[in-house]
């Protein structure tokens, strides 16, 4: 039997893990993760929920997120810290996303020296959230 070596090789498909946009939401009120898991796993997204900077690192380097969502004031640290340690292990998301009750000089320029992408003070707007996730995640 010969083998036709001109027929194209079987390209494998994405995986439903792969396919679909990571979001990582780092934050410690149950009642915000809950509700911003609903939103972007409604558009599609994937979500993993991190209630710790150790959990968050942890997370991130078993999965690395596309869109990292992070509230600055965490039971075990600074939230800052989680992009920081990410980026560490060569981990860089679209989008470093600080979620906070401060707007501050001080904390927009601790996030701004940290890389972070964008400061949405809470209450966050869930449209602008999504639209702007919609753009970060291209």
């Amino acid at each position: 039997m010969e083998v036709d070596s001109t027929s194209p090789s079987p390209i494998p498909k994405k995986s439903a893990k792969s396919a679909k946009a990571h979001v990582l939401i780092v934050e410690d009120n149950e009642l915000v993760t809950g509700a911003l898991r609903i939103l972007f796993e409604e558009t599609g997204r994937r979500v993993t929920v991190a209630h710790s900077v150790a959990e968050a690192v942890k997370a991130g380097e078993s999965d690395p997120p596309d869109l990292l969502l992070l509230d600055l004031t965490l039971p075990d640290g600074d939230g800052l810290e989680v992009a920081q340690r990410l980026a560490k292990s060569g981990i860089k998301p679209k989008a470093t996303v600080a979620l906070t009750g401060r707007d501050d000089p001080e904390s927009l320029k601790r996030c701004s020296d940290a890389g972070v992408t964008a400061v949405m003070v809470k209450p966050v707007p869930t449209r602008e959230l999504l639209r702007k996730a919609t753009e970060w995640l291209g």
